[in-house]
């Protein structure tokens, strides 16, 4: 089956729009033409090549919505095997023979995606773009605020807050009652505001915020050890993201050795946590904040990203 497709055949390099085979669908499979595909944070290390267990040529793409036999539906992320202990106690983003569309599989930067059947689920309302933009970074903050027992007046530093995950998160803390500290970049500050109690710019932020109980790190290596000087004693920090793919070094060990420090890592969401988003999305609670892009100009939309003149998501339109 050949699609027009945005291919990713260099990491590091432009994407390449072209005619790509992916494959035939099977007897439990279905076509979703896709009608919008979010941009994760998780497709940026892969473009640089940070995943070294990917090969060149790619189509990625995992936060996939758009139409089978005219209904509106979206596509589960990843696909698991259903059959493993995580998978049967419900944690199937802990799945061992877990695999992303974008990866393992053809993803949604292409007019049509080849899924699994029970991976299909089908959407409240047709407005593709808003779940595009919002469904993946929303579940992870379901998820992220579970680890880290975020509830009514719960102190949470959140580091990269302008950002797609970052921007969803601080809504979604909101809504829980949490007192939310954002850390984000002077240009994205002014609407950062509307959903924090404190935004700070400083590089050097933990000069200005102390004894957070919990921090949800998004940015990973470049802020994650600030992060820790912010965190109180007995205090969590979740794992979320590592933008840049860099090797993350904590600069004094003992710090978390003698505050006694949690560090968790926060593995994407189950299906679960997505039909939550989902519904969350569709009742108005949270607000998708997002740049559109035709997915023909992915590349503008990853210059753009690189150089952090999206706030929040962008998302490829077909």
């Amino acid at each position: 089956m050949r699609v027009l497709a945005a291919v990713l055949r260099e990491f590091n390099k432009p994407f390449s729009i072209e005619e790509y085979d992916i494959g035939e669908p099977g007897p439990n499979d279905v076509v979703v033409r896709v009608k919008a595909a979010g941009i994760c944070g998780r497709d940026l290390v892969i473009w640089r090549g940070g995943f070294r267990n990917l090969k060149p040529p790619l189509i990625l793409g995992h936060e996939i919505f758009g139409e089978v036999n005219g209904k509106a539906v979206g596509i589960f992320g990843a696909i698991t095997d259903g059959t493993c202990p995580y998978c049967r106690a419900g944690k199937e983003n802990l799945c061992v023979n877990l695999q992303f569309f974008g990866e393992g599989r053809p993803g949604g930067y292409a007019e049509a995606v080849i899924a699994p059947s029970n991976n299909v689920f089908e959407l409240p309302d047709s407005d593709y773009v808003k779940y595009a933009a919002a469904v993946c970074p929303l579940a992870t903050a379901i998820h992220a605020s579970k680890l880290g027992n975020v509830g009514p007046g719960t102190r949470v530093l959140v580091t990269g807050a302008g950002g797609g995950v970052g921007v969803h998160t601080i809504q979604y803390l909101k809504s829980l009652g949490a007192y939310v500290i954002s850390i984000t970049s002077p240009s994205k500050a002014d609407f950062v505001a509307r959903y924090s109690d404190e935004v700070i710019t400083d590089r050097e932020f933990s000069r200005k915020v102390k004894d957070v109980d919990v921090v949800l790190e998004i940015v990973g290596a470049a802020t994650i050890n600030e992060s820790l000087r912010a965190l109180k004693r007995e205090g969590t920090l979740v794992l979320i993201g590592n933008t840049e793919g860099e090797e993350i070094r904590l600069i004094r060990p003992a710090l978390t050795v003698m505050r006694e420090h949690r560090i968790i890592g926060s593995a994407a969401y189950t299906r679960k946590e997505v039909l939550e988003a989902v519904n969350l999305l569709h009742r108005g609670v949270i607000k998708p904040v997002y740049r559109t892009y035709h997915f023909k100009d992915v590349n503008q939309a990853y210059n753009d990203l690189i150089n952090q003149r999206v706030l929040g998501r962008a998302v490829l339109v077909f």
